[in-house]
Protein backbone atom coordinates (compact mmCIF):
# COMPACT_ATOMS: atom_id res chain seq x y z
CA UNK A 1 0.00 0.00 0.00
CA UNK A 2 1.31 3.05 -1.27
CA UNK A 3 1.58 6.60 1.24
CA UNK A 4 -0.80 7.96 -1.79
CA UNK A 5 -3.05 5.91 -1.58
CA UNK A 6 -3.47 5.93 2.35
CA UNK A 7 -3.78 9.70 2.03
CA UNK A 8 -6.63 9.20 -0.23
CA UNK A 9 -8.63 6.88 1.80
CA UNK A 10 -7.79 9.33 4.78
CA UNK A 11 -8.95 12.43 3.23
CA UNK A 12 -12.23 10.17 1.60
CA UNK A 13 -12.96 8.90 5.16
CA UNK A 14 -12.58 12.17 6.50
CA UNK A 15 -15.32 14.09 4.28
CA UNK A 16 -16.12 17.66 4.71
CA UNK A 17 -14.06 17.98 8.00
CA UNK A 18 -9.94 17.66 6.06
CA UNK A 19 -7.28 16.76 7.47
CA UNK A 20 -4.07 18.53 8.33
CA UNK A 21 -0.97 17.29 7.21
CA UNK A 22 0.28 16.98 11.09
CA UNK A 23 -2.98 14.79 11.36
CA UNK A 24 -2.07 12.33 8.36
CA UNK A 25 1.46 12.42 9.22
CA UNK A 26 0.83 11.10 12.71
CA UNK A 27 -1.91 8.08 11.30
CA UNK A 28 1.41 7.60 8.48
CA UNK A 29 4.26 7.93 10.67
CA UNK A 30 5.78 10.17 8.58
CA UNK A 31 7.23 13.76 8.87
CA UNK A 32 5.36 16.42 7.82
CA UNK A 33 7.17 17.99 4.79
CA UNK A 34 7.10 14.22 3.24
CA UNK A 35 3.23 14.48 3.45
CA UNK A 36 3.26 17.79 1.94
CA UNK A 37 5.37 16.94 -1.08
CA UNK A 38 3.26 13.80 -1.16
CA UNK A 39 0.03 15.69 -1.11
CA UNK A 40 1.31 18.84 -3.17
CA UNK A 41 2.32 15.73 -6.05
CA UNK A 42 -1.20 13.86 -5.86
CA UNK A 43 -2.74 17.00 -6.05
CA UNK A 44 -1.17 18.24 -9.41
CA UNK A 45 -1.92 14.34 -10.59
CA UNK A 46 -5.61 14.63 -9.77
CA UNK A 47 -6.18 17.91 -11.15
CA UNK A 48 -4.92 16.97 -15.16
CA UNK A 49 -6.11 13.42 -14.85
CA UNK A 50 -9.27 14.30 -16.54
CA UNK A 51 -10.19 11.07 -15.81
CA UNK A 52 -10.55 11.61 -12.22
CA UNK A 53 -13.32 13.17 -11.38
CA UNK A 54 -12.03 14.39 -7.82
CA UNK A 55 -9.21 16.90 -6.80
CA UNK A 56 -7.54 17.82 -3.23
CA UNK A 57 -8.24 21.44 -2.50
CA UNK A 58 -6.70 23.43 1.00
CA UNK A 59 -8.81 25.36 3.48
CA UNK A 60 -6.61 26.80 5.39
CA UNK A 61 -4.22 24.18 7.04
CA UNK A 62 -6.26 21.47 6.14
CA UNK A 63 -6.59 18.86 2.47
CA UNK A 64 -9.97 17.83 1.41
CA UNK A 65 -10.91 15.42 -1.63
CA UNK A 66 -13.69 17.26 -3.43
CA UNK A 67 -15.39 17.04 -6.40
CA UNK A 68 -14.17 18.81 -9.58
CA UNK A 69 -16.15 21.96 -10.45
CA UNK A 70 -17.03 19.94 -14.16
CA UNK A 71 -18.90 17.80 -12.83
CA UNK A 72 -20.68 20.03 -10.64
CA UNK A 73 -24.19 19.68 -13.21
CA UNK A 74 -24.08 16.10 -12.74
CA UNK A 75 -23.51 16.51 -8.91
CA UNK A 76 -26.70 18.72 -8.97
CA UNK A 77 -29.07 16.12 -11.03
CA UNK A 78 -28.24 13.40 -8.77
CA UNK A 79 -29.05 15.47 -5.77
CA UNK A 80 -32.65 16.70 -7.62
CA UNK A 81 -33.95 13.51 -8.26
CA UNK A 82 -35.93 11.77 -5.86
CA UNK A 83 -34.01 8.68 -3.74
CA UNK A 84 -35.91 5.27 -5.33
CA UNK A 85 -34.72 3.54 -1.89
CA UNK A 86 -37.38 3.17 0.85
CA UNK A 87 -36.35 2.31 4.24
CA UNK A 88 -34.70 -0.73 5.32
CA UNK A 89 -36.65 -2.94 8.05
CA UNK A 90 -33.76 -1.55 10.49
CA UNK A 91 -34.02 1.80 9.92
CA UNK A 92 -38.06 2.03 9.85
CA UNK A 93 -37.72 -0.02 13.45
CA UNK A 94 -35.58 2.80 14.77
CA UNK A 95 -37.54 5.09 13.63
CA UNK A 96 -40.84 3.97 15.18
CA UNK A 97 -38.63 3.43 18.71
CA UNK A 98 -37.62 6.89 18.56
CA UNK A 99 -41.25 8.29 17.44
CA UNK A 100 -42.60 6.11 20.24
CA UNK A 101 -39.86 7.45 22.97
CA UNK A 102 -38.60 10.79 21.87
CA UNK A 103 -36.31 12.54 22.73
CA UNK A 104 -34.39 9.25 23.01
CA UNK A 105 -30.33 8.53 22.94
CA UNK A 106 -29.15 6.10 20.58
CA UNK A 107 -27.80 3.72 23.67
CA UNK A 108 -31.90 3.81 24.57
CA UNK A 109 -32.73 3.11 20.75
CA UNK A 110 -29.92 -0.25 20.87
CA UNK A 111 -31.64 -1.17 24.51
CA UNK A 112 -35.28 -1.84 22.84
CA UNK A 113 -34.45 -2.98 19.77
CA UNK A 114 -31.19 -4.93 21.34
CA UNK A 115 -28.51 -4.59 17.94
CA UNK A 116 -26.20 -1.32 16.89
CA UNK A 117 -28.17 1.30 15.40
CA UNK A 118 -25.62 3.88 14.30
CA UNK A 119 -26.36 3.10 10.45
CA UNK A 120 -29.96 3.38 10.61
CA UNK A 121 -29.57 6.73 12.68
CA UNK A 122 -27.67 8.34 10.19
CA UNK A 123 -29.73 6.70 7.33
CA UNK A 124 -33.02 8.61 8.62
CA UNK A 125 -31.02 11.56 9.56
CA UNK A 126 -29.88 12.00 6.27
CA UNK A 127 -33.24 11.73 5.16
CA UNK A 128 -34.29 14.29 7.48
CA UNK A 129 -36.96 12.39 9.31
CA UNK A 130 -34.98 12.16 12.43
CA UNK A 131 -33.03 15.18 14.29
CA UNK A 132 -30.44 16.10 17.26
CA UNK A 133 -32.89 17.31 19.61
CA UNK A 134 -29.92 18.34 22.54
CA UNK A 135 -27.85 16.43 24.96
CA UNK A 136 -28.84 13.80 27.41
CA UNK A 137 -27.48 14.62 30.97
CA UNK A 138 -25.28 12.39 32.80
CA UNK A 139 -21.64 10.65 31.62
CA UNK A 140 -20.58 11.91 27.98
CA UNK A 141 -23.58 14.24 27.40
CA UNK A 142 -24.66 11.32 24.39
CA UNK A 143 -27.19 12.93 21.99
CA UNK A 144 -30.87 12.87 22.04
CA UNK A 145 -33.00 12.56 18.88
CA UNK A 146 -36.68 13.24 18.50
CA UNK A 147 -38.49 13.49 15.01
CA UNK A 148 -38.49 16.13 12.61
CA UNK A 149 -41.48 17.86 10.36
CA UNK A 150 -40.37 15.68 7.47
CA UNK A 151 -41.40 13.36 9.19
CA UNK A 152 -45.01 13.98 9.87
CA UNK A 153 -45.33 15.26 6.53
CA UNK A 154 -44.27 11.61 5.54
CA UNK A 155 -46.74 9.68 7.77
CA UNK A 156 -49.49 12.27 6.93
CA UNK A 157 -49.63 13.07 10.60
CA UNK A 158 -50.86 16.78 12.13
CA UNK A 159 -48.87 15.81 14.99
CA UNK A 160 -47.20 13.01 17.12
CA UNK A 161 -50.70 12.44 18.89
CA UNK A 162 -51.99 10.69 15.88
CA UNK A 163 -49.29 8.24 15.98
CA UNK A 164 -51.20 4.75 16.37
CA UNK A 165 -51.77 3.72 20.15
CA UNK A 166 -48.75 1.35 21.69
CA UNK A 167 -50.11 -1.94 23.93
CA UNK A 168 -48.09 -2.24 27.36
CA UNK A 169 -44.97 -4.78 26.77
CA UNK A 170 -45.23 -4.10 23.15
CA UNK A 171 -43.64 -2.37 20.99
CA UNK A 172 -46.33 -1.42 18.61
CA UNK A 173 -49.35 -3.96 17.46
CA UNK A 174 -48.26 -5.64 14.05
CA UNK A 175 -51.47 -4.98 12.50
CA UNK A 176 -51.06 -1.04 13.27
CA UNK A 177 -47.63 -0.83 12.39
CA UNK A 178 -48.41 -2.32 8.97
CA UNK A 179 -50.71 0.52 8.72
CA UNK A 180 -47.82 3.24 9.93
CA UNK A 181 -45.42 2.19 7.76
CA UNK A 182 -47.66 1.49 4.96
CA UNK A 183 -48.62 4.97 5.13
CA UNK A 184 -45.21 5.97 4.58
CA UNK A 185 -44.50 3.98 1.87
CA UNK A 186 -47.34 5.25 0.33
CA UNK A 187 -45.97 8.47 0.79
CA UNK A 188 -42.92 7.87 -0.31
CA UNK A 189 -44.17 6.52 -3.48
CA UNK A 190 -46.32 9.24 -4.48
CA UNK A 191 -43.31 11.83 -3.24
CA UNK A 192 -41.32 9.69 -5.79
CA UNK A 193 -43.45 10.02 -8.96
CA UNK A 194 -43.71 13.41 -8.71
Amino acid sequence: MTNESIIESLLFAAGDEGLTADQIASVLDVDVQTIRSVIERMAEGLLLDESRGVMITTYGKEYRLMTKKENASFIQALAEKPSPKTLSQAALETLAIIAYNQPVTRIEVEEIRGVKTERPIATLAARGLIEEAGRAEGAGRPILYATTTEFLDAFQLKSLDELPPLVEGEVFIQQEADLFFGRFEDAMGETQEE
